[in-house]
């Protein structure tokens, strides 16, 4: 018999009788999922279960991502630094053209202005003058001499008065075709006549090989002349036209016993300084000698009769 032993001529009947068929299990565990998943929809059953199985995954979770976001941290903290180097290798570089940019123009204005005081002083001179550009300077530390822009085929002339914005810078030494050379009144071997503006005393003004220096040897130990005095041109020896201004007496030393008295004076013009001058036509040439572009003639004042 099917589902029965027999021993000793009788028949034992198995302890548990058959259970349910594959099928049968297969459809009733179907149908118990679908039964607990409908549930769970509904009244969330199992999500304290997830929540403990994921309470217990974390760690396990962090440990297995840590090193891929450690690499990722790594990789875009390396990149932010290499683009914030060359951002400010960037802004540098912009820093230092903007900076070129910015004292060249500062160069200009500066030359505008400079540029404005002399033409403004060349209108208050009645003669007709020249714009000359420096282009060396002479560095023997002895000698006080430069070389300008301007030469013969433009009209200069030995001994020609050479003056700034601000007052009388030299005289024209030696002449080439398309520059010359000017020798300043500060020169050891210069000296220019003047006077005293406030009282009309005549004097001679020679350079002392310093810069900001002009020495007055020969004025009487009694001589009215006080510090801050204007000491312009006296028109004497042809050399300079009167009335220009040269330097102004910055110390007098009366001494009793002395016959003279020591008299210096710092001149006017920026002889260290200025870039373009002006040389003043005491006397006119050849019209073909004279370069009409670099040089012009100041308008005449009213009533002088032409």
């Amino acid at each position: 018999m099917i589902g029965s032993y027999s021993v000793a001529g009788s028949i034992i009947k198995p302890l548990f009788g058959r259970g349910p068929s594959l099928t049968t299990r297969v459809i009733l565990l179907a149908l118990m999922s679908v039964g607990l998943m409908t549930l769970d929809h509904r009244q969330h059953l199992s999500a304290p279960v997830q929540e403990a199985a994921l309470t217990i995954a974390y760690p396990l979770h962090f440990a297995v991502n840590l090193p891929f976001e450690l690499a990722e941290l790594a990789s875009e903290h390396a990149s932010s630094r290499n683009a914030l180097l060359q951002e400010n290798a960037r802004l540098r570089n912009q820093q230092l053209l903007n900076e070129a940019r910015l004292q060249r123009l500062d160069q200009l204005e500066r030359e505008n202005i400079r540029l404005q005081g002399l033409l403004e002083s060349a209108y208050e001179v009645e003669h007709s003058v020249l714009i000359a550009e420096l282009m060396r300077v002479d560095l023997d530390p002895y000698r006080h001499m430069l070389q300008i822009d301007k030469g013969s085929r433009h009209g200069v002339f030995s001994g020609q008065p050479v003056i700034d914005a601000r007052g009388v810078m030299g005289q024209v030494d030696r002449i080439g075709r398309s520059s010359a050379v000017v020798r300043l009144i500060t020169d050891p071997s210069h000296a220019i006549p003047v006077q005293v503006n406030r009282n009309g005393l005549r004097a001679i003004a020679y350079g002392t090989g310093r810069l900001r220096e002009l020495d007055l040897p020969h004025l009487p130990n009694n001589a009215d002349v006080q510090v801050g005095d204007l000491l312009i041109t006296s028109g004497l020896g042809g050399g300079f036209p009167a009335g220009y201004p040269v330097a102004r007496v910055t110390d007098v030393r009366q001494e009793p016993g002395y016959a003279f008295a020591r008299i210096t004076a710092e001149p006017l013009a920026e002889l260290d300084r200025s870039r373009e001058m002006l040389l003043v036509r005491t006397q006119f040439q050849d019209a073909e000698d004279i370069d009409a572009s670099a040089a012009y003639r100041l308008p005449e004042e009213p009533g002088d009769g032409s």
